[in-house]
């Protein structure tokens, strides 16, 4: 048996795989909202309950924060987890843990063809492939092809430096610099991000708050909210707010494209694009990432895919344990 697990700062999954059969088949998992424990093995416990722990080879664990020398501080949680600490405490002789990101990247290569959606179809050819996904956080990383296979490469790339590329994008880049002091790509590109996205648009004039729409957003999730009334074109700050998210997505999926050098494709993940892509099927995804100059043609011939496989992390972290 295997127990692989999605750590993210809003919810973890865990689940048993019983790699006996292939392909791997999920025995049990459950979802647990993250922020109602103060430590992961809290989660791990409960999860576990009375089964039969000596029945587990392996445990890996995709974690949304950087992973060293075998240990994490959670980006968005009050978390540590240490691979020899959680080896020790459940009785387990293999336990890794991966960047949450690198999970995912590993689980996209045993995506189904219905499990994903073309933004652009492009013309691959064998070669590394980018991962990029806007959730709770913004996660990056990289699929390496050594020659041979693919191998998953972790990166914070979410967190460096926004860089504008139009007027509204600097005034936007001044807007939260006064707020946060750094301005990094996760700023925008994440659940948090939409509502900075919105709240800019606000304070700058671009249009008025109805009163009803300002009442709604203190009743629910502020980016639920805002994607919904963006999507059904409700409110003209929403619609511009989705706009603005897609376009920033996009140029940076080509940032990222061109820094790995990704020929074989760029993968979207993360929760927010399946819910907005009607959005990023109306080309401002596309605009923002060909945009790139003289390398506009090249990024015209790489293809872009949004995952709908919300389980992709929890397969890649499955499927790591047979590289540990």
């Amino acid at each position: 048996m295997i127990l692989a697990g999605d750590i993210g700062g809003t919810k973890t999954v865990l689940a048993i795989y019983d790699e006996s059969v292939a392909p791997l088949q999920i025995v049990r998992e459950a979802v647990f909202q993250s922020q109602d424990f103060p430590e992961f093995d809290q989660i791990l416990h409960k999860f576990l309950g009375d089964a039969h722990v000596e029945n587990i080879r392996a445990i890996c664990l995709g974690v949304a924060g950087p992973i060293r020398n075998g240990q994490c501080k959670t980006t968005n949680l009050p978390w540590f987890l240490s691979e020899k600490d959680i080896a020790k405490t459940f009785s387990v002789e293999k336990v890794r843990l991966l960047n949450d990101l690198t999970a995912a990247a590993y689980g996209m290569l045993f995506l189904k063809e219905n499990e994903k959606v073309a933004l652009n179809e492009g013309s691959a050819e064998r070669g590394n492939i980018a991962v990029i996904a806007a959730g709770t956080g913004l996660g990056e990383a990289l699929l390496y092809w050594n020659g041979e296979r693919y191998l998953p490469m972790a990166s914070e790339g979410g967190h460096t430096d926004f860089a504008p590329q139009s007027d509204q994008e600097v005034a936007l880049f001044r807007y939260l610099q006064r707020e946060f002091g750094h301005v990094s790509y996760e700023r925008i590109l994440s659940g948090p991000g939409i509502y900075n996205l919105y709240r800019f648009l606000r304070d700058s004039g671009f249009a008025k708050e109805p009163e009803w729409l300002a009442t709604k957003l203190t009743q629910g999730d502020k980016s639920a909210v805002i994607s919904e009334m963006g999507l059904t074109k409700k409110d003209p700050l929403c619609v511009e707010a989705l706009s603005l998210f897609a376009s920033i997505y996009g140029a940076e999926a080509g940032n990222i494209a061109l820094k790995f050098f990704s020929v074989s494709g760029v993968f979207v993940g993360g929760g927010i694009a399946p819910k907005l892509l009607s959005k990023l099927q109306d080309g401002a995804f596309m605009q923002g990432f060909t945009h790139k100059g003289r390398y506009a043609d090249l990024m015209r011939s790489i293809p872009v895919h949004v995952v709908q496989n919300s389980r992709a992390p929890l397969i890649g972290a499955a499927q790591y344990t047979f590289q540990i």
